[in-house]
């Protein structure tokens, strides 16, 4: 039986990790900090616009079951708020939780506050990878699931600081690109201005310290939308500075806009706390991530390594890849998507069998194949790419890969021969 070794527990390592149990391997997954999901555990949103399409594909190939947890544990479903639709919002208490369960009976061996520092190779194969407390874990292949953010020097050089975020690099160490360690030469993406990075789209509020009015419509419709008054307004240039471009959206600089996922989330990557608490009904409005949103976000999209289509690292033996290491694309649906192909790829390479390539039929297999070639262009690593927005969205609906028909989603599955890929055995 392959030995499996996923380093990171995002939505991206929790993929790959079910991929590869399902087809036969021991897997391990080891995880930086206390907690599985990184930034799903203050994210929320799923199904919206193209990214409903996405997720039907997925479960239609057999990798559906950590969409089947955040459809579980949703606090509201098919809602609309301004550029979205259909969208639902998990609630981010009992989203992880859940999540650790699905891996833990299907018997995947997971290791929490297990930093990664160091590898052990031979040429350009890993043997091993070394945790900061030196524990030594095996494998016959891995796959790099790290992220792109951190460390907090890389917040500082490229945003506006460490803002004691999700990610908390200083309680739990830095991120280390497995990629890099062994002399792969990575990619740092780029904003509409040139300078490198992107910055999370998101703050979380205090849902009690908004007033009970802004509180009452989140619960019982998931979303408020609250105009700006003149005097409060932020300058609309934070848009730009958005790793979620499908939210740059003139909407998001005339009002605030909340989303109900157990915070309110707010749809800007930060607001002064001052202008924040002149709009009525924010007056005592208080941050729950990042704790410095009055200030800046995490910086992402600064380490993607290079990869072909079957999620495989390029310039390494035995190392694929998912989630933002496979390059700018944005959200907890393309992480799982990604995460869940290089899992099946990296079992198939470990026994000798033929990779997998998502056919470009299908828009996840379109949207992996498309960032590939886009990431080669000075143009193309300045844009982010997600299903529910922006350049990529459009792209969908322009080759008329957007549908929210399951149906008509699992028949193109089925003719693609990709109809439960994911669920079959391998070794």
């Amino acid at each position: 039986m392959p030995k499996v070794v996923i380093i990171g527990g995002g939505w991206s390592g929790c993929g790959a990790a079910i991929s590869a149990k399902k087809a036969g391997a021991d897997v391990v997954l080891l995880e930086r900090t206390d907690m599985l999901l990184g930034t799903g555990l203050v994210g929320g949103i799923m199904r919206n616009n193209g990214r409903y399409t996405a997720t039907e594909e997925m479960i239609a190939m057999g990798g559906g079951e950590l969409f089947q947890v955040t459809d579980r544990v949703a606090r509201h479903t098919n809602i609309d708020f301004p550029g979205h639709k259909h969208a639902s919002l998990y609630d981010v208490a009992l989203v992880e939780p859940a999540v650790k369960k699905v891996l833990l009976d299907a018997g995947i061996e997971v290791h929490t506050e297990s930093r990664i520092t160091d590898v052990v190779a031979e040429e350009n194969k890993i043997l091993a990878v070394i945790t900061s407390d030196g524990q030594k874990y095996e494998g016959d292949v891995f796959v790099e699931c790290t992220g792109t953010a951190g460390p907090q020097g890389n917040c500082t050089k490229y945003g506006n600081g460490c803002a004691m975020c999700i990610y908390r690099c200083p309680s739990y160490g830095p991120r280390v690109s497995i990629a890099a360690k062994m002399g792969v030469k990575e990619m740092m993406a780029k904003k509409a201005d040139g300078t490198y990075g992107a910055m999370s789209g998101s703050c979380k509020l205090f849902k009690e310290s908004l007033s009970k009015d802004i509180v009452d419509k989140l619960n019982s419709t998931g979303v408020a939308v609250i105009p700006v008054p003149e005097h409060a307004k932020e300058d609309s240039e934070i848009l730009t500075k958005k790793a979620c471009q499908q939210y740059a959206l003139n909407e998001y600089v005339e009002n605030v806009i909340l989303l109900d996922t157990g915070h309110a989330k707010l749809m800007t990557p930060f607001f002064p706390l001052n202008n924040l608490r002149q709009i009525p009904g924010f007056e005592n409005a208080r941050y729950e991530d990042p704790y410095a949103g009055n200030l800046g976000n995490s910086m992402r999209y600064l380490a993607i390594s290079p990869r072909d289509n079957y999620l495989k690292t390029e310039g390494v033996e035995n190392l694929f890849c998912g989630g933002e290491k496979a390059g700018p694309l944005v959200g907890h649906t393309e992480a799982i998507c990604t995460g869940t192909l290089a899992g099946a790829n990296a079992v198939r390479w470990a026994v000798g069998k033929e990779l997998v390539q998502i056919p470009t039929e299908l828009a996840i297999g379109d949207a992996i194949a498309y960032v590939k070639e886009q990431m080669k262009t000075e143009e193309g690593i300045s844009k982010k790419y997600t299903f529910s927005g922006s350049f990529y969205f459009e792209r969908m609906k322009k080759l008329d890969l957007y549908t929210i028909d399951i149906n008509e989603i699992k028949d193109r599955v089925d003719k693609a021969g990709m109809l439960n890929i994911f669920n079959k055995k391998i070794v």
